[in-house]
């Protein structure tokens, strides 16, 4: 192939107001709304159909966009599909902020999951006014050293079998050893 994407240049997703969303994010994550456009039409169909395109800023140049397309059905989200599955992971230095930015979000209101240990990385999630869900992380010290336990051999073994089984593999059981340790020391006597 004589292409190699270098980095993702924006994700975008669908708001049902742009004011509000652009409020929303820089109150809750402190990012900064850095570019805005609107156009009655789409310029790649040439359909008639305002929209109002939003850019944020996500940090080392990455950029979170939205569209209000108010001509078009109210937003939905696929009922085949868990709400815990399509979310939008954004990252934090460190645990401290981690917790940092949860009070700040659940002393604002909004309902928030976690700290979920992942093995690798820990996180936060909760919802915009959209209904998109989002998830703050930060990489577990012990990340990069687990991570190189995880060989090219292993990750395409655990592809192959989950194709086959549609389970999963236990080639990364070891990410959780911890926990689980952890959960057999505190366990009552005879459990």
């Amino acid at each position: 192939m004589s292409f190699k994407i270098q980095q993702i240049h924006h994700v975008a997703y669908r708001c049902k107001d742009a004011k509000e969303t652009v409020e929303w994010y820089k109150k809750h994550l402190n990012m900064d709304f850095i570019l805005a456009f609107a156009e009655d039409h789409v310029p790649s169909t040439h359909a008639f159909d305002p929209y109002m395109h939003i850019f944020l800023d996500a940090g080392n140049g990455n950029v979170l966009a939205f569209f209000e397309v108010p001509n078009q059905p109210e937003m939905g989200f696929d009922p085949n599909t868990p709400n815990w599955v399509q979310h939008l992971a954004m990252k934090v230095k460190d645990r401290e902020e981690l917790i940092v930015a949860k009070k700040h979000l659940e002393d604002a209101g909004i309902d928030v999951i976690g700290v979920t240990n992942h093995g690798i990385f820990h996180s936060i999630y909760f919802f915009d006014p959209n209904g998109h869900r989002l998830e703050l992380t930060y990489d577990d010290p012990m990340s990069e050293e687990k991570v190189g336990m995880i060989t090219e051999e292993m990750k395409y073994e655990m592809l192959e079998e989950w194709s086959r089984t549609k389970r999963a593999p236990k080639h990364t059981a070891f990410l959780h050893a911890e926990e689980l340790a952890e959960a057999k020391e505190q366990a009552p006597v005879g459990e």
